[in-house]
């Protein structure tokens, strides 16, 4: 797996959000500056691979050649979309301890939606597709 520049532009652009996020919520918390870069490219591999598996199981929803199929995928996809939320938040606790706290889940859930604009923002800016 090779790093692009649009990932290097994902991380930043994180980091930025997630600072506005920290001076804005006070259940979102970072003690430091290398704490909340670190964090932001923790957020940069799990939305990667949370988006990853959200577009393989949309692709068995709209390819699925049977209702069993397409039932299963749709429960997948109702099942990650709240629990990449609690991925987060465990993943955060987990690296980062008492040192990082991204607030609840609805802060998490504002966070990621907030994330997911940025970059969609930052691809159309280069006008680069995702892949």
């Amino acid at each position: 797996m090779r790093i692009r520049p649009i990932d290097l532009v994902d991380v930043l652009v994180y980091l930025v959000v997630l600072g506005v996020f920290i001076q804005l919520l006070p259940a979102v918390i970072s003690e430091s500056f290398i704490l909340a870069l670190l964090t932001a490219i923790l957020l940069k591999i799990v939305l990667e691979i949370v988006l990853l598996a959200k577009k393989k199981i949309v692709g068995r929803i709209r390819g699925g050649k049977t209702v069993v199929v397409r039932v299963i995928s749709i429960v997948a996809l109702l099942l990650i979309l709240p629990g990449s939320k609690f991925l987060v938040l465990e993943l955060v606790a987990f690296a980062f301890g008492d040192a990082v706290q991204l607030g609840g889940f609805f802060a998490v859930t504002a966070l990621i939606i907030v994330l997911m604009l940025a970059r969609g923002g930052m691809r159309r800016l280069f006008g680069q597709k995702d892949e």
